[in-house]
C-alpha cells in the first residue's frame, strides 16, 4: 500500500512506481482473465469460497466466485431478493482522500458537492475526463471526517483510476492525501433479512431503524468465538436494488484477510442457511441489471457522459450554476434538451424487455423501419420477471417508454419495447421524505 501527497505536482517516487508494474493491474471486465498476464490475486476470502464449493473465475483481476454448488444462479438470485446472500466484493478498490484540500480536489474531478456533505454519508458520482466530460469510473465516496473522504472504485478500472487520479492530484496542486487501502476486505450483505442478520452480531450500539441508504458508521462485530472485529466501516446500500450493507476491514490499520474470514463466518453462522447464503458474481449480475444499475465498461464508459446515462441526478442545483467540474462545458449544455435551446444528447441509456431470446451486450437496436437506432449493453433473462431484460443506449427521442423496437439477436430480428428502470421496486431503507 502506497500513500501520496500532493502539493503541486506528481511524486517521482509514484511515477517511477507506475512504470516499473509494481502496481497492481486490473483484469478484464466480467469473467475474462488478466490482460495483462500476471497472475491473478487472492481476496481474503479466497480458501473461504474454495472450502465452500465455489466455482472460482477470472473477475477484475482476481479469483472470484461466479457461483456456489448449494445454489444454482436462478436459485442464487431470487434466495437475495427473499432472504439475504452475502457477496464478497474485495476486489473493489478502496481509497482514503484526506487534508484541507480533498474536497475541493473532488469537486474537480467529479460534478458533485462534498464540502457540504453531511458527515458519515455518501452518494454515487463518477470520474470525469476533462474537455469531454466522459466517465472515467462510476464511484461511490462517503465523507467519513471533516477533511476525509472514503471513496470505493471499480477493480477493473484500477490501472486506469491509479493513473488518472495521480495525473489529477498532480495538476491540481493542493494539499491532499491519497491512500489506496490495498489488501483490504469488502462484503455486501444483501436482502430484506439483511438488517435482521446484521443486528445479531453487532457489538456495537446502531439503531438500524434510523440507519438510512446511503449512511455509514464506525462499528464492531461480534465473532463466533465470543471476541469482536477491530472496528469496521459500514455503509448501507449497494448493488441489488434490496435494502442491505457493505462492510469494509481496512487492510491498512488491521490485519483484514483474517478479520474479513472470521467476520463472514460469524455472519453465516448467527443467520443460519435459511435466512443467508453465500452468493457469486452471476447473481449479482442479474440482480445488478433488474435494478437498472450500472456495470463500468459496458454500460459506462470513458466516451459516456452522465447526461447521456441517465445519471444527471448526481449533479446537484450548485454545480450545475457554478460549473468548475472536468467536462462542465460539455455535460452542463447537455442538460437542456435541444427542444428547449441546449445541447442536448443524440443518445440515453434506457431498458428494453425483449421477446424471444435475451439480447447480450453489442445487439443491435433497429427502428421498426431496419435503421439502427442503438446497441445493446448488457442483457439477461430476469429471474424475478421471468423475461428477458437488458440495458442500453438508443437515439435521442426513441428513448420514452413504450417504444417499439427491433433487436438483432443471432442474426434475427426481436421485438422489443423501451421500458423504464429499474425492472424491479427498489427497497433501499430510505429516510421518511
Amino acid at each position: 500500500m502506497q500513500s501520496f501527497t500532493r502539493i503541486a505536482r506528481a511524486s517521482p517516487r509514484v511515477k517511477a512506481s507506475l512504470s516499473a508494474g509494481r502496481l497492481s493491474t486490473a483484469g478484464s471486465i466480467r469473467l475474462a482473465s488478466s490482460s495483462s498476464g500476471e497472475a491473478l490475486k487472492k481476496t481474503p476470502l479466497y480458501d473461504f469460497h474454495v472450502a465452500n464449493g465455489a466455482k472460482m473465475v477470472p473477475f477484475a483481476g482476481y479469483h472470484m466466485p461466479v457461483q456456489y454448488s448449494s445454489l444454482s444462479l436462478a436459485d442464487s438470485h431470487h434466495f437475495t431478493r427473499k432472504h439475504a446472500s452475502l457477496f464478497d466484493v474485495s476486489h473493489m478498490v478502496q481509497h482514503i482522500f484526506k487534508g484541507p484540500a480533498a474536497a475541493a480536489f473532488l469537486e474537480k474531478v467529479t460534478p458533485s458537492s462534498w464540502s457540504s456533505v453531511a458527515p458519515m454519508s455518501g452518494k454515487l458520482t463518477t470520474f470525469l475526463w476533462p474537455g469531454t466530460g466522459g466517465i472515467v469510473d462510476d464511484t461511490i465516496v462517503t465523507r467519513i471526517g471533516e477533511d476525509e473522504y472514503y471513496v470505493v472504485t471499480n477493480g477493473a478500472c484500477l490501472d486506469k483510476d491509479t493513473k488518472y487520479i495521480d495525473e489529477e492530484l498532480g495538476k491540481f496542486g493542493g494539499d491532499v492525501q491519497w491512500t489506496r487501502l490495498d489488501g483490504s476486505g469488502l462484503v455486501a450483505l444483501q436482502g430484506p433479512q439483511s438488517a435482521e442478520i446484521l443486528s445479531e452480531v453487532l457489538a456495537t450500539d446502531v439503531n438500524l431503524k434510523e440507519f438510512y441508504f446511503g449512511n455509514t458508521v464506525q462499528a464492531q462485530l461480534k465473532l463466533a468465538d465470543g471476541s469482536t472485529t477491530h472496528p469496521v466501516l459500514i455503509s448501507r446500500g449497494g448493488y441489488t436494488g434490496e435494502d442491505g450493507f457493505e462492510i469494509s476491514f481496512n487492510g491498512k490499520l488491521y490485519p483484514a484477510a483474517e478479520s474479513t474470514v472470521k467476520a463472514v463466518e460469524s455472519l453465516v453462522k448467527a443467520a443460519g442457511p435459511e435466512r443467508l447464503q453465500m452468493a457469486g458474481l452471476g447473481a449479482r449480475d442479474s440482480l445488478r441489471l433488474e435494478a437498472g444499475m450500472c456495470l463500468y465498461g459496458h454500460d459506462l464508459d470513458d466516451t459516456t457522459t452522465p447526461v447521456e446515462a441517465g445519471l444527471s441526478w448526481i449533479i446537484p442545483p450548485e454545480r450545475r450554476k457554478a460549473g468548475g467540474f472536468h467536462g462542465a462545458e460539455v455535460i452542463l449544455p447537455q442538460l437542456t434538451p435541444k427542444s428547449k435551446g441546449g445541447a442536448g444528447v443524440e443518445r440515453r441509456r434506457v431498458g428494453f424487455v425483449v421477446q424471444g431470446a435475451p439480447a447480450r451486450e453489442g445487439a443491435e437496436i433497429q427502428s421498426k423501419d431496419g435503421d439502427k437506432i442503438g446497441v445493446i449493453t448488457s442483457g439477461v433473462p430476469s429471474p424475478t420477471l421471468g423475461k428477458n431484460i437488458a440495458m442500453g443506449y438508443i437515439k435521442d427521442g426513441l428513448h420514452k417508454a413504450g417504444t417499439e423496437v427491433d433487436v438483432v439477436v443471432r442474426g434475427r430480428k426481436r421485438p422489443a419495447v423501451v421500458t423504464k428502470m429499474p425492472f424491479t421496486p427498489a427497497k433501499y431503507w430510505k429516510a421518511p421524505a
